[in-house]
């Protein structure tokens, strides 16, 4: 018996060496987004929680009955897939937030099952102005909804306000290994900015964190930019690793459902916005922490200070205005931006703009940026001035993600051999 299991062993251990040897998983196509599908097998499951698969890439922000299907069953086709994604409340919320990430999501709330969340907790990673945070958090919450994320498709709640995103990272933090955190390429770079001194530990287990503000919720997908990848990678991993070590029969014989407890998120990565470059440098992401204001639009700046900062962005001495020569990182960027907010298609800005010069683009740039996000700025003062409307918003978010986190979260405690009270 002992032999025959050996070999059955050795069988099983030759066919993960084979299943290692596929192709990446990552894919910007919406190919198998499904985490229901069986493509991901136990066995394989097994194999990857000694591989090195999260080295290559950078950083962005899930639940299950016991009556619901386990996570390898595919649901029936009136059940969506659900999306999580969220946006931290630092700084200002700038047009790479809005066109990487909040414009997308509007289309999304459409299809799929959406929770919309502000990242609270992932704002305190470096240091932080206390007495900005509650602000900045309704800020961004009336943004959201000001762009259009609709509260009868989707859930909008502040990530501090569900208590199960910080117990489940906890839980998760003791199956997750030191060296996957220590390959994880922004903490390099921002502890290496900041200096040891000023790194506190948060900064190095915060993915550690957005893999629980993800399965959570059992995603199947997550909105991410291709910066973002490598963290996503990492709550496949931690997601498979925990399946491996605690479901399956194990759980069942505490009296679980059995089966896999998460399921294990793919990606969604927009075809186009979802890396805007920096105004100075379309080699850099836009980005709040940048020093410099004028790298990026911000989505409350006034009419005068968009046109401003579109006239003195950086661009290039080629003539003629054209996508995709990697030559001319701004040109690709601007074009970009202006094909996104214009809501025309890559092909038409193409014949409109390559024989422009780069005065006469940007005044048709800027005139098109006001105009998209004019309306935005009138629905946010409207949302903030109605501070009733949003704290009804936020507590119905918050209620409603708690009811699915919670039953993942009690889950994860049974299957870890707690002693529930």
């Amino acid at each position: 018996m002992i032999r025959t299991e050996t070999r059955m062993g050795r069988s099983l251990l030759s066919h993960f060496l084979v299943l290692s040897q596929s192709s990446p998983r990552f894919t910007p196509s919406l190919r198998s987004f499904s985490a229901f599908g069986s493509n991901h097998s136990k066995a394989h499951s097994i194999f990857r929680l000694h591989r090195s698969s999260i080295g290559n890439s950078s950083r962005c922000c899930c639940s299950i009955s016991v009556t619901e299907p386990a996570a390898s069953e595919r649901p029936p086709s009136s059940v969506k897939q659900r999306i999580v994604s969220g946006v931290q409340p630092t700084g200002s919320i700038h047009l790479g937030n809005y066109l990487g990430a909040i414009k997308n999501w509007i289309s999304l709330q459409d299809t799929y099952d959406t929770l919309f969340f502000i990242v609270d907790l992932h704002a305190i990673t470096l240091p932080y102005d206390t007495q900005q945070l509650s602000k900045a958090t309704r800020n961004t919450a009336a943004i959201y909804l000001a762009c259009g994320i609709d509260t009868s498709k989707a859930s909008v709640f502040v990530q501090s306000h569900v208590r199960a995103h910080v117990e489940l990272m906890w839980l998760l933090s003791s199956a997750a290994p030191i060296g996957w955190l220590n390959r994880m390429i922004q903490f390099k770079e921002k502890s290496r900015k900041a200096g040891d001194e000023n790194v506190g530990v948060a900064l190095l287990t915060y993915p550690v964190l957005m893999a629980s503000d993800i399965l959570l919720y059992q995603s199947d997908l997550v909105p991410v930019g291709e910066d973002q990848k490598q963290h996503l990678e990492l709550t496949r991993e931690l997601a498979e690793r925990v399946n491996y070590l605690y479901g399956g029969r194990k759980w069942k014989k505490l009296g679980g459902r059995g089966g896999n407890i998460f399921k294990v998120p793919e990606p969604l990565i927009p075809p186009a916005g979802a890396r805007v470059m920096s105004l100075t440098d379309g080699l850099s992401k836009m980005s709040k922490s940048a020093p410099s204001d004028q790298s990026r639009i911000n989505l409350l700046d006034s009419k005068d200070v968009i046109v401003s900062k579109i006239k003195r962005c950086k661009t290039d001495s080629f003539s003629g205005l054209e996508f995709d020569n990697p030559e001319r990182p701004e040109c690709n960027n601007l074009l970009t931006v202006y094909q996104l907010v214009s809501g025309k298609t890559k092909e038409e800005v193409k014949q409109e703009c390559e024989n422009m010069n780069w005065g006469t683009f940007k005044i048709l740039l800027a005139d098109a940026l006001v105009e998209h996000l004019h309306p935005i700025q009138v629905r946010y003062n409207e949302i903030v001035s109605d501070s009733a409307y949003l704290d009804e918003v936020l507590a119905e978010g918050a209620s409603k993600a708690s009811s699915i986190a919670d039953v993942t979260l009690n889950n994860v405690y049974q299957a870890m051999g707690f002693f529930r009270r």
